[in-house]
């Protein structure tokens, strides 16, 4: 035995399998403890002592289990997985194991969830050792697939297919993949489809089987590219005609419901049995309905230019096909609203039955005011006198501040509710709560505090059980090399400093000097405020814990009501406790000024302490609140920023590392040396100033525009949180929204959605502000119009119309100006002024929505530079747009 744990240490492998090779059941059981404690070991050593030894450990801790499902938790396991044995150790080292037991291990094995990495080629060895049924798991197919796909094996794909002796059982897994992640780009691959197609043209593959699966697998949905496994390979099965009609109800389904690259392929199928009259009127009408309700243009108008076909081939199928054609009616897109008219109105007269009729004009009322009226006349219903619409605009409801709860009462509680927001990032509501948990426990309980949180500091990166790992935790929570950048920054913090991980020193560093967080970077201001309160918390709980925190808000946006702040002051003067600065000056930043009459009776009472924060924060009460520094609107590159100047109430009375929110913000001082990557932290930053959003906009105005220019991402994350906060929202609030309302990334510009909905329904929204920064963005080619189009859309589909509508109306001129210089092809606004030119469909786009607002709304007037546009010869979508747009500003429609 001793001779054993020898060979594995020094990794002797052939050696170790000698060993094993002359060893009983009972021997290899012995063996078993003394394995185990060198495993520990070695998983507790620095990284690579003892490389050379585990696969020697592998393969010999795997022989010594005599119980099936104790080998294989051995073999696929997490630590032993770098640097294991070679399937060929592996499976000399279970020689001589019977075929029931080999067959048990490789069951499990592939059981195993594809992320444990278990070795194909090892669950392969084994089910041919044991001559048993090959698993069809996720697992083993997916290592099955690569191992076919691997570019460094002999022979083509399909050569390593023909010879896989268990190959329909896999290729059925391959069609029951739970996930494709780990293959999608290997099946991906035209060798797999060819191989897979050409096997089954030769029998070595059930045709119908293969069929079935395929088309069963793309019904089933999946990742956005999971079609791409399956598709190609349905296209080179070359069905027949008859495999086709057999499957009707699956092509409509895929028509409706698929991806639109397994759409189209569903579509052409059912238009060719449609036009060579194998489909029934009632069958094409079905499957009209869900393509005429997808988003897709081109779809749709394949379809309709279908039903057309089918209606001019057998005009008896009008009453099938026409109410079909009417779920047109409601689409987004008004050229498809009205290609579905024309096709009603072309065979109108062909329709009988009255209840077809009343089916239609109930279809109709979707159409935009123009149409309904045409396909009422249509119909042969009487049409009114248009009156003006009246217009009910829909906001959505003033959010209300939530109120937060109080800290958790037990260390328990608050042990959880730390565990959880290390688990997810939380809101500012969830931080501070457990932010003020943690200060109020560490002074009352430290010791049961620490107790509590030992199970969740221990799975902490810096709290490892690998030596030497939290020495690095002091260096890395300096400020000198560290910025906090989100809620699990500021917690880790904290619980490192509780545990002992991060020196007084270390602590004391940002403690009554300033602590720089970035050199000519516009968002130091913030983050300098949101360092040092955390950190001077932190350097407090070692040295002098507080009783609890004054800066802890009332409300989510951070907001603090002054009569709770005067009582915790006066905790505090009870207490004989020191306060903490940063903690204080963040607690004033904070504190409502907003209503007089509750600020003037709360300063009667701070006064009245008899202490120096009692009489500064009388006084800060009593003030009549910020006034907005002077601020010049500039230009950089192509993009609209906003300078502010030098804000002198906050110069005064205020530490060191607060006075930054006061310093000048430039034009150029947008992200030199910046390392405050995370778009987390900015909710943080905004319940810094809840009620000077303004400040706090000026420096997101850049992180914004990248969002628009340059595709990143997460930017506008806080843009909601921006509109529920307090102050002004002036020019950098607009300006923000409107970059917001171009990004690249749907998220980004939902999030502006949101804000700019928020913003109006509090009354506190200038729509010709918004809409005239987004003509110059547009213009510039920082914002693209085809985004534009889709958030104002996006908006405009909650029920504000009137809202997009007095955006757009000051946004559109902008743009149309420039079309009198327009070239042939349609580009607008000269590309020397300050950008690229303005493609003419985006401005189609925007012009659809912008029609769909005016119409909905009722509103009236002239628009300056439209009748330019609409005067255009042509039938081009901005042309088109354009004079639908003039027609709903000059002549009242019907409601």
């Amino acid at each position: 035995m001793s001779a054993l744990i020898e060979a594995v240490r020094a990794g002797r492998t052939d050696e170790t399998l000698r060993l094993l090779e002359g060893m009983t059941d009972a021997g290899r059981r012995a063996a078993l403890p003394e394995l185990k404690a060198l495993r520990k070991e070695m998983r507790g050593a620095p990284w690579g002592n003892f490389r050379t030894a585990y696969p020697a450990l592998h393969a010999a801790g795997a022989a010594c289990h005599t119980g099936a499902a104790a080998a294989a938790n051995w073999l696929a396991a997490a630590d032993l997985r770098w640097w294991q044995a070679s399937p060929e150790v592996l499976l000399r080292a279970l020689a001589g194991r019977d075929n029931a037991w080999l067959a048990d291990v490789a069951r499990r094995l592939a059981q195993r969830p594809v992320s444990a990495n278990v070795s194909y080629e090892l669950m392969s060895g084994l089910v041919r050792r044991a001559g048993c049924e090959v698993p069809v798991t996720d697992a083993y197919v997916t290592g099955w697939v690569r191992h076919i796909g691997s570019r460094w094996r002999h022979g083509s794909v399909l050569e390593r297919l023909r010879a896989e002796p268990d190959l329909a059982p896999l290729v059925t897994g391959l069609f029951e993949l739970s996930d494709l992640g780990e293959v999608r780009w290997t099946l991906g691959d035209g060798p797999w489809h060819d191989a897979l197609a050409e096997l089954t043209r030769a029998g070595s593959l059930d045709r119908k089987a293969v069929l079935d699966a395929c088309v069963a697998r793309l019904l089933r949905g999946g990742g956005p590219t999971d079609h791409r496994a399956f598709l190609p390979l349905l296209v080179r099965l070359e069905l027949t005609r008859a495999e086709e009609r057999e499957r009707v109800a699956d092509w409509t389904a895929l028509a409706r419901d698929a991806a639109s690259p397994v759409a189209a392929h569903a579509q052409s199928v059912l238009g060719a049995l449609a036009l060579s009259e194998e489909l029934t009127p009632r069958q094409l009408a079905e499957a009209s309905e869900g393509v005429l309700f997808r988003g897709e243009k081109k779809l749709v108008r394949a379809q309709l230019v279908l039903l057309g076909k089918a209606l001019s081939r057998d005009p008896s199928a009008a009453p099938d096909l026409l109410p079909a054609v009417a779920r047109a009616f409601g689409h987004e897109d008004t050229q498809v609203q009205e290609r579905a008219l024309k096709l009603v109105e072309r065979h109108t007269k062909r329709l009988t039955s009255e209840d077809v009729r009343t089916e239609l004009s109930y279809s109709a009322e979707q159409l935009i005011p123009p149409l309904r009226i045409r396909a009422k006349r249509t119909l042969g219903i009487e049409v009114a006198d248009p009156v003006p619409a009246v217009h009910e605009e829909v906001l959505p409801p003033v959010p209300e501040p939530v109120r937060l709860a109080a800290a958790p009462e037990t260390v328990v509680e608050l042990a959880e509710e730390v565990a959880a927001l290390l688990a997810s990032e939380g809101d500012v509501a969830t931080f501070e709560r457990a932010l003020d948990g943690l200060v109020r426990h560490a002074y009352s309980d430290a010791h049961g505090l620490l107790d509590a949180l030992d199970p969740v500091i221990k799975r902490r990166w810096w709290d490892a059980s690998e030596p030497g790992r939290w020495r690095h935790a002091d260096t890395y929570f300096s400020p000198m090399h560290h910025h906090l950048q989100s809620a699990h920054d500021a917690l880790d913090l904290l619980l490192a400093t509780l545990r002992g991980r991060v020196g007084t020193s270390t602590l004391h560093t940002v403690v009554g000097r300033h602590a720089s967080t970035g050199h000519g970077c516009v968002h130091r201001g913030l983050a300098t405020a949101f360092d040092a309160r955390i950190r001077e918390v932190a350097y407090r709980l070692r040295t002098d814990p507080l009783p609890l925190l004054l800066s802890t808000p009332t409300t989510g946006t951070g907001l603090l009501e002054p009569g709770e702040l005067v009582d915790r002051l006066d905790t505090y003067r009870r207490l004989g406790a020191r306060v903490s600065a940063a903690d204080f000056a963040q607690a004033l930043l904070r504190v409502r000024r907003g209503d007089r009459t509750e600020a003037a009776a709360a300063a009667e009472r701070a006064n009245a302490l008899g202490t120096r924060e009692g009489e500064r924060l009388a006084h800060w009460l009593r003030s009549q609140g910020t006034v907005l520094p002077l601020s010049r609107r500039r230009t950089r590159g192509s993009r609209i920023v906003v300078e502010f100047g030098e804000l002198l109430e906050f110069q005064e009375d205020f530490p060191a590392d607060f006075r930054t929110l006061g310093r000048p913000v430039g034009a150029f001082a947008e992200s030199r040396y910046c390392s405050h990557w995370s778009p987390e932290i900015r909710q943080h930053w905004l319940a810094v100033l809840p009620e000077r959003r303004e400040l706090v906009a000026v420096r997101m105005v850049h992180d914004l525009a990248h969002a628009a220019e340059y595709d990143t991402r997460g930017a506008a994350g806080a843009l909601p949180q921006l509109a529920e906060s307090g102050g002004e929202a002036g020019e950098c609030v607009h300006l923000c929204v409107a970059y917001g309302l171009g990004a690249r990334h749907p998220e980004d510009r939902l999030a502006a959605v949101d804000a700019l909905l928020v913003l109006a329904a509090r009354g506190q929204l200038d729509p010709a502000r918004l809409g005239a920064d987004l003509g110059q963005l547009v213009r510039r080619g920082v914002v693209k119009p085809l985004r534009l189009a889709e958030s104002a859309r996006t908006a405009a589909a909650t029920g504000a119309n009137a809202t997009i509508w007095g955006m757009l109306r000051h946004t559109l001129p902008v743009l149309l100006a420039d079309l009198a210089t327009a070239g042939p092809a349609g580009a607008i606004g000269p590309t020397g002024r300050s950008g690229p030119s303005i493609p003419a469909r985006g401005l189609g786009d925007l012009l659809a929505v912008a029609d769909e607002c005016a119409e909905r709304s009722g509103a009236r007037g002239e628009l300056p530079h439209l009748s330019h546009a609409a005067d255009r010869r042509g039938s081009s979508r901005l042309v088109t747009q354009a004079r639908r747009l003039r027609d709903a500003l000059a002549v009242p429609v019907a409601a």
